[in-house]
């Protein structure tokens, strides 16, 4: 950074005073001030814009890293679990003298079905919270406040009319 003391501003204001006049100096120096207020911003934002890039530089590397791991991971589980089924199968296969095949056993529910059950639950809790008139809902038996049992019990409970009054 340069370094300016308090004699230099001095020199340069004094130098400035006599070339371009008292009369021109103050909107020479308004501009001045413009000009070095833009620098900045312009400096301030290749600054960031660097920073930035930077970090969606390393956040990058963080996804590769992630998704190698994950896939690590499911390769191992999957192994495992192929290793398991194949136990199984091993077990079963002497007990009964039915041929089953690695393929026999679904225990991992495909896309489709989870999308189809995601779907319907969606569309299950969109009918229970849906804009249904209250009117609609409590004549067609919706509750629409739960009770406990006790609060249950205590509202049809019968109670004795005592005839004895407190005095």
């Amino acid at each position: 950074m340069i370094d300016l003391g308090l004699t230099k501003l001095a020199l340069i204001g004094a130098v400035a005073l006599i070339v371009i006049g008292p009369k021109d100096l103050p909107k020479v120096a308004r501009m001045a001030g413009t000009l070095f207020g833009r620098a900045q911003r312009y400096i301030s934002q290749v600054k960031s814009e660097v920073s930035r890039e930077i970090e969606m530089e390393e956040l990058r590397k963080m996804q590769k890293e992630v998704e190698s791991a994950a896939q690590n991971f499911e390769q191992d589980v999957n192994k495992e679990f192929s290793e398991a089924q194949q136990e199984l199968n091993d077990l079963v296969q002497p007990a009964s003298h039915t041929n089953y095949s690695v393929y026999d056993f679904d225990p991992v529910p495909s896309t489709e079905a989870m999308l189809a059950k995601a779907k319907n639950f969606r569309r299950r809790k969109v009918a229970k919270t849906s804009n249904i008139p209250h009117w609609y809902k409590n004549r067609h038996g919706h509750r629409s406040q739960v009770m406990s049992g006790a609060a249950r019990m205590a509202k049809h409970r019968v109670n004795a009319r005592s005839t004895s009054s407190f005095f």
